[in-house]
């Protein structure tokens, strides 16, 4: 089974490479085959075996011979991996589903906010229904907890856009809102917590390198996600170890 999830989020992470770059710019991603973003060669099928591919064709376009971006096999394995993990982390359980799910959205997010520093609604508006009914058969504990968290992550962040004006999103502030119904009210605020020292320290390392410059727009998004997937996964651990510390 893990080895099968791990091909399924390989194929998957193929999929969610296209949507993440087609669906911004409102390109179809259901029908057309894939191709070259530098010479529009369309891809034949071997060339479209994920990771795998891309090595054999060490990281080339077979037709033009420019270099592929190391992103689209980087997503791939960081899907398939995720896949796996979620299984061996809740086995067959409905929170198998919210877990794969979660992970499919985070990922698309990731790229569109990579590439063009934008969280999509049509994503989060996707995803939102199937988490509102899985949190219904598989509430967390106490149920209102999602609830709770949807709407403080929501205003948390709408604060902050507030008193910053305009320092961060509204494409963050409504994945918060998301985010805080897979995680509960504890949760999304461990989420932002974590999201914010891995920026900082991300964002310290940039400057130093001067791979950044100061006052230079960064998107937030893949700090959310880093966050997201730590404190779903391990963010019970986290916190009971926190409070353990302090108590």
């Amino acid at each position: 089974m893990i080895i099968y999830l791990v091909l399924l989020g390989l194929i998957f992470g193929s999929f969610f490479n296209v949507v993440g770059l087609r669906l911004p710019k409102n390109l179809p991603f259901t029908n057309d085959r894939s191709y070259c973003p530098h010479c529009n060669h369309t891809l034949a099928w071997y060339e479209l075996i994920p990771v795998f591919s891309y090595i054999i064709q060490c990281g080339k376009c077979r037709n033009c011979k420019i270099k592929i971006s190391i992103q689209y096999p980087l997503i791939e394995f960081l899907t398939g991996l995720l896949f796996a993990f979620s299984y061996i982390t809740f086995g067959f359980t409905i929170e198998l589903i919210v877990s794969l799910l979660f992970v499919s959205m985070l990922v698309i997010l990731l790229i569109t906010d990579i590439k063009y520093m934008l969280i999509p609604n049509k994503v989060l508006l996707f995803f939102l229904p199937f988490f509102i009914v899985l949190r219904i058969v598989e509430p967390l504990d106490p149920w209102w907890s999602s609830v709770v968290g949807g709407v403080f992550g929501f205003v948390l962040l709408a604060f902050i856009i507030l008193i910053s004006r305009g320092g961060m999103g509204a494409g963050d502030m409504k994945l918060f809102g998301v985010l805080g119904i897979i995680l509960g009210m504890k949760g999304v605020l461990l989420a932002f917590f974590l999201a914010c020292i891995i920026g900082s320290i991300v964002g310290v390392i940039l400057l130093k390198f001067k791979i950044i410059e100061r006052k230079q727009p960064v998107p937030f998004g893949p700090y959310i996600v880093v966050a997201s997937l730590i404190t779903y996964f391990y963010g019970a651990a986290l916190i009971q170890w926190y409070f353990n510390l302090i108590s």
